[in-house]
């Protein structure tokens, strides 16, 4: 099954399995040692210019083979709003060697699983199978990475399919309605703002001629990420690597569309939806922060532990205060979107009991971030933050192709597989009062959009 990778908070799908990787100094030599991610990974370029990087897990004889491409909705030209995720789709139509479906059959044939999905910064497709089968995977992927073969018929068939997802999972979807219209007004200038998905008039426009230029444009080896964990030894990874990528010619180097930055903020922006389908209301609140690629020393990895102690769970402010505490609440959250080349997103989010009006919640999240913001956290809540987001990284570890997946988004916005292994260690460097200063900095309500939904006879109150 092709999906798009969403943005919002309540779809996070591999945007929220990247950690925080910006340059935090490390711990000194003397404190007690700190697990690596992924420490005997290694990575080396292919003569082409295609990155590769091998994680080997000999736990069981099981391989997960992905290749990313560095384009994703960002890129797409204006008024071909959905073309990277419409290539997605198309890529699984076959080539002259391996016509249609071959690839998914055999995929099927073998026990494997396979899929593929975009963001806004890139696009991967990958499989899952015994590891005797990692060569065939190879000659299939570098296969439809240069001969894709594409019918106007079959590409009419499968934008109607696009057009059915959108209307399945957006249109048909007050929370995916809701996401999608908190991003549009906190990005009025920046790609970001755009659907991963498209437009629905835009999507209808998408042909066989614009799909085929986006490919070629993008699809090439040299701006590609070949990531393969599982139970493999990286010099045999190199050679299959070489006789199957290794043979495809690089092609000029492809030239990202500029991205425009966004102005300055003149005041919060909000956005209602109203729907018959909800039944409780809620609010999401976004706010422009740093990503992992843009933020300054350690400022990604403090958001990262700022969205768990407000919002990470059960030990969080924002539940202890407003769920168990005044019961303002029946869930509240946040959230950091860490993995994007620009600027990304730090979200907020609540359901009010019933009972609570809309604003009121609203106010008391308010309150709860500015109490932060003036006072700090505590060296307790940050130990806490600490241990919580240490171990979801080293939890990872037993996922084979979660670790993959987090490998695979680091080099593909431009980070090192040192980055990623030492990312633990960036945690713990982290102190509270960088934890503060990043809330001071980026949680401003006059920079922040707020998306409000409602059932269809109410209004906000």
């Amino acid at each position: 099954m092709k999906r798009f990778a969403p943005l919002a908070v309540f779809l996070g799908v591999l945007m929220s399995a990247l950690p925080a990787y910006a340059e935090t100094p490390l711990p000194s030599p003397s404190a007690k040692p700190i697990p690596l991610m992924a420490p005997n990974a290694v990575e080396f370029t292919l003569k082409n210019g295609m990155q590769v990087a091998v994680i080997p897990d000999h736990r069981a004889p099981v391989v997960t083979h992905m290749v990313w491409y560095r384009v994703g909705a960002a890129d797409e030209t204006g008024g071909q709003s959905g073309i990277a995720h419409f290539l997605e789709h198309l890529m699984f139509k076959g080539t002259e060697a391996h016509p249609g479906e071959e690839f998914r059959q055999r995929v099927a044939a073998i026990g494997g699983d396979e899929n593929a999905f975009t963001s806004s910064d890139f696009t991967a497709y990958f499989q899952r199978v015994a590891k005797e089968n990692l060569g065939e995977m190879m000659v299939f992927e570098a296969d439809r990475m240069t001969n894709l073969v594409l019918g106007d018929e079959m590409v009419a068939t499968e934008r109607d399919v696009v057009l059915n997802e959108r209307r399945d999972r957006v249109e048909k979807n007050p929370d995916a309605m809701l996401n999608e219209a908190l991003v549009r007004i906190l990005y009025l200038n920046h790609p970001y703002g755009r659907p991963i998905i498209g437009w629905n008039h835009e999507i209808r426009a998408l042909d066989r001629y614009t799909a085929l230029d986006f490919y070629k444009r993008y699809y090439t080896p040299n701006n590609a990420v070949l990531v393969v964990s599982g139970d493999v030894v990286p010099e045999e990874v190199r050679r299959l690597a070489e006789e199957t990528y290794g043979k495809i010619p690089a092609r000029p180097e492809a030239v990202r569309v500029p991205r425009p930055g966004e102005p300055p903020a003149i005041g919060p922006r909000t956005v209602t939806v109203k729907d018959e389908k909800v039944r409780e209301p809620q609010l999401q609140r976004a706010y422009i922060v740093p990503s992992v690629v843009t933020g300054q020393a350690g400022e990604a990895e403090a958001l990262s532990l700022l969205a768990e102690i407000l919002g990470g769970g059960a030990t969080s402010r924002f539940y202890d205060i407003l769920v168990r505490g005044d019961g303002a609440a029946t869930y509240a959250g946040a959230s950091y979107q860490s993995g994007g080349l620009d600027d990304m997103r730090f979200i907020i989010y609540g359901l009010p009991k019933p009972g609570t009006e809309l604003r009121d919640l609203e106010a008391r999240m308010e309150a709860v971030i500015a109490e932060l913001q003036e006072n700090g956290i505590t060296e307790e809540e940050l130990a806490r933050a600490k241990r919580s987001a240490v171990a979801q990284a080293i939890y990872s570890l037993d996922n084979q192709t979660m670790l993959a997946n987090i490998v695979g988004q680091a080099l593909t916005v431009g980070r090192t597989l040192d980055h990623v292994q030492n990312w633990p260690a960036r945690i713990q460097a982290v102190t509270a009062e960088q934890v503060q200063a990043v809330a001071e900095r980026y949680l401003q309500s006059e920079a922040s959009a707020t998306g409000y939904l409602l059932p269809l006879e109410e209004g906000r109150s």
